[in-house]
């Protein structure tokens, strides 16, 4: 009987390779965690030029940072330490603020204020700015070009994340799988090594996080991974105790396991099954809870607006996200590996299912206003892109759901001759082993018939009289009885029919167009979830919109304010993409007041060498009274450094300086910066 039924075309495998290559395209050009917590301000601020030497240097964060001793670094031009190493703590209420004290006697001169700390949901996160007493001079100081959370033991950090989240999809989602869906499926082994191996890729990632936690936070280098100084350290922080309160949550879900796959799997009566499944349901959900929890108490849930309202909602988006993957990873093996996997069950996931994706719907539409706030921001920043790519791939494995969930209900109106046919079939094939199995049995019992009949060595004199008398013979002959059986054929027959029967099978399984139908359509929604647990685990690694954003508006308005009759420094760090494209715009306008200006511009790496660049454009701007853009159109004075004269400043205010840097003749980018103009 052939069935019709709705089958993966082209048009979805085009959307597939599709969002493939977006995905790729997205975490190609991604640079290691972004900061989560942003710098929205600081006194001095950035590249400004004050009078006198300040008593002290304050930071101030878009949420709650974690500080140690060397958090803040102030650095004079020559590259010694200029403050006094004490943190101090100057926040009050929403507002996130540290300082450090600096030493008496400052000379004039450019210092650089380094600072590294870990945000509020757990990565570490770095910079530096310059401001000058006095006057700007030159300086020494070389910062190190590693990204905070970056090299070695950022990526096997990374990948130690990417494998708790499915570790624990698949653990979670496969016991819920088996205990709601398909209780036999516990006495299946390929099951039970599913679940048993998703364990285990939890609780490495996790040992693995908590041990990398300490380098991947401080020196970045990978010996630092054994310093039981640095691991203690770890231990007190927010984030290690959530990773070893996972590990203790890790052993309460062994003994799940151990009990799923073990005594639940043995028991006969009903009513203490029952018991069973109640008490598993009860002390799984709130094991998966805990567990969901220590990601929701680390991370972005922790920190920001209605913390209160997030870390429950992120929870249920976790075992959302765990119902509905790792279920579907088991019942994708269960198809593959153990065929016989009920109709009823596969209906049950289907119900699951649904109910997951509406709660996915409805924490998800919360989570995303949380983290990106604005449709600016939805578009405009790397979080909502990855958001809205998220989005996407959700429509796509809501789409494939649907045509698994078709396969289902083809596969639950079968019709009634059809079911016959195929139960005929499964009898056949079962009487054709039983058969097979006799024989094997039939042809041992006549060999060992014939070896009790033949006699000993001893007795060959009355072998040879009957022999000759010759009534041996002729009594057998004449007696009727069947001719001996050779076991070792009889032993090869029965496993010939044995490897009929297995084959057989294998063919009635798979001209099942239901089952195999179902099997391509889970295959599918199992790949496109890979890429979608993917973009989720990026997704939590990226500086979110909202944040971004607020950062930037904070930087733009923020400017330093001129010092009358001295020149304005600007530092502007900017990335281009390319090749050699990340750098540091130093711009000086001097005298810094109204009238004529000189500009000069120095591009530098980031270890402060001359970068040569292909062109320098500069903008002037004064929105408050609608004047500009002003354009400048510096000349190349030598490798790295432009240079403009008579620049005019026609008005004080708040001037904006944009700043476009070409690297190659396709990479190139605008940074701007607002100063006051007195």
């Amino acid at each position: 009987m052939t069935t019709t039924a709705p089958r993966l075309g082209t048009a979805l495998a085009r959307l597939l390779i599709l969002a493939a290559a977006l995905l790729g395209t997205l975490l190609a050009g991604a640079a290691p965690a972004s900061a989560h917590a942003a710098l929205t301000g600081s006194d001095p601020k950035d590249g400004s030029v004050v009078a006198t030497a300040p008593k002290e240097v304050n930071l101030t964060f878009s949420e709650q940072v974690a500080m140690s001793a060397d958090s803040i670094r102030v650095l004079d031009p020559a590259g010694r330490r200029a403050d006094t190493g004490e943190i101090r703590d100057l926040c009050s209420g929403s507002v996130v603020r540290y300082g450090v004290e600096l030493r008496a006697g400052l000379p004039d001169g450019t210092y650089t204020v380094a600072w590294q700390t870990v945000s509020a949901d757990s990565h570490p996160i770095a910079g530096a700015f310059t401001f000058s007493i006095g006057a700007p001079s030159a300086t020494s100081v070389a910062l190190p070009d590693r990204e905070p959370g970056g090299g070695l033991v950022g990526a096997l950090y990374g990948i130690a994340r990417y494998l708790s989240y499915a570790g624990f999809a698949v653990l979670v989602g496969g016991g819920a799988f088996v205990l709601v869906c398909w209780p036999r499926g516990a006495g299946v082994r390929p099951v039970q090594q599913t679940v048993v191996r998703a364990w285990l890729v939890l609780t490495g990632a996790t040992l693995a996080m908590l041990l990398l936690r300490n380098p991947y936070t401080g020196s970045g280098e990978l010996s630092d991974a054994f310093d039981l100084a640095g691991l203690k350290s770890v231990l007190e922080t927010k984030t290690g105790a959530a990773l070893t309160s996972r590990l203790l949550l890790l052993g309460a879900a062994a003994l799940f396991v151990a009990v799923l796959f073990g005594s639940y799997t043995r028991r006969t009566d009903p009513k203490e099954k029952k018991d069973l499944v109640f008490g598993l349901g009860i002390g799984g959900t709130v094991v998966a809870t805990g567990i969901a929890g220590t990601w929701a108490l680390a991370e972005h849930a922790s920190t920001g607006i209605q913390p209160g309202v997030a870390m429950p909602v992120d929870i249920l988006h976790l075992l959302a996200v765990a119902a509905w993957l790792g279920g579907l990873t088991v019942l994708l093996v269960a198809l593959h590996r153990a065929p016989s996997v009920e109709r009823a069950a596969v209906e049950r996931f289907s119900k699951v299912a649904f109910t997951s994706v509406a709660v996915l719907a409805a924490t998800g539409l919360y989570q995303s206003w949380r983290q990106v706030g604005s449709w600016s921001a939805l578009t405009g920043t790397r979080y909502g892109q990855l958001l809205l790519v998220k989005i996407g791939l959700m429509g796509v494995l809501v789409g494939i759901a649907w045509i698994s969930r078709r396969w289902t209900q083809r596969l639950a109106d079968l019709p009634s001759a059809e079911k016959a046919e195929k139960a005929e079939n499964a009898e056949n094939a079962e009487d054709a082993e039983n058969a097979a199995t006799k024989a094997t049995e039939g042809a041992e019992e006549a060999k060992g018939a014939r070896e009790a009949e033949d006699p000993e060595d001893g007795e060959g004199p009355e072998n040879g009289e009957d022999g000759e008398d010759g009534e041996g013979s002729g009594a057998e002959e004449g007696s009727g009885a069947a001719p001996a059986v050779d076991p070792e054929r009889a032993a090869q027959l029965a496993r010939q029919r044995a490897a009929v029967a297995t084959a057989r099978r294998k063919r009635e399984r798979d001209a099942d167009p239901e089952r195999s139908g179902l099997r391509r359509s889970v295959l599918t929604e199992a790949a496109v979830a890979v890429v979608l647990l993917v973009v989720t685990t990026v997704l939590t690694a990226t500086e979110p919109g909202r944040t971004e954003e607020e950062a930037g508006r904070s930087t733009s308005a923020s400017g330093p304010a001129a010092v009358p009759d001295r020149p304005v420094d600007v530092r502007l760090p900017f990335d281009t993409g390319g090749v050699d494209g990340k750098g540091v715009v130093r711009l000086s306008l001097d005298p810094g007041r109204t009238g004529a200006n000189g500009l000069h511009i120095y591009v530098e790496r980031r270890d402060g060498k001359p970068l040569d660049v292909p062109e320098v454009k500069v903008a002037l701007t004064l929105e408050a009274k609608d004047v500009g853009p002003l354009p400048v159109a510096p000349d190349r004075i030598q490798a790295g450094h432009w240079s403009a004269s008579g620049v005019q400043i026609p008005m004080p205010g708040e001037w904006r300086i944009q700043v476009t840097v070409r690297t190659s003749d396709i990479d190139q980018t605008t940074i701007d910066k607002n100063v006051k103009i007195g």
